[in-house]
């Protein structure tokens, strides 16, 4: 068996006041997955617990993301998430906390056999 990439999800999300990385990047990954509704699960015939979900979160200060809080999100399937430098963070004109941007990558794949 091989794991197999079958699609990739992009979605973005910000905490516009409380800098509060770990919710900008639930919302990115929120966006990524709620913008569409792809059962590609059914598609092959497997259950949807066999999806291997590798998410990729990009934010200015990776360290400040709960990776198990991102992982908690996906009903089913297998999620593996990391944490990267990216997104942005945007200054207040008012000096306040500034906001926070996130980019979130869902790749989904399965293992199975190449086909010949």
């Amino acid at each position: 068996m091989a794991k197999h990439r079958m699609l990739v999800e992009f979605g973005i999300g910000t905490s516009l006041r409380r800098q509060d990385y770990t919710e900008a990047a639930c919302r990115a990954v929120r966006d990524a997955l709620w913008r569409n509704s792809i059962n590609v699960a059914e598609l092959f015939g497997f259950p949807k617990e066999a999806m291997i979900l590798d998410v990729v979160i990009g934010v200015a200060e990776p360290d400040a993301v709960d990776a198990a809080a991102v992982a908690a999100l996906f009903p089913y399937g297998q999620p593996s998430v990391s944490v990267a430098r990216g997104g942005l963070d945007v200054p207040r004109a008012d000096g306040g906390k500034p906001t926070v941007i996130a980019n979130a990558a869902v790749t989904v794949s399965f293992d199975m056999e190449a086909v010949a």
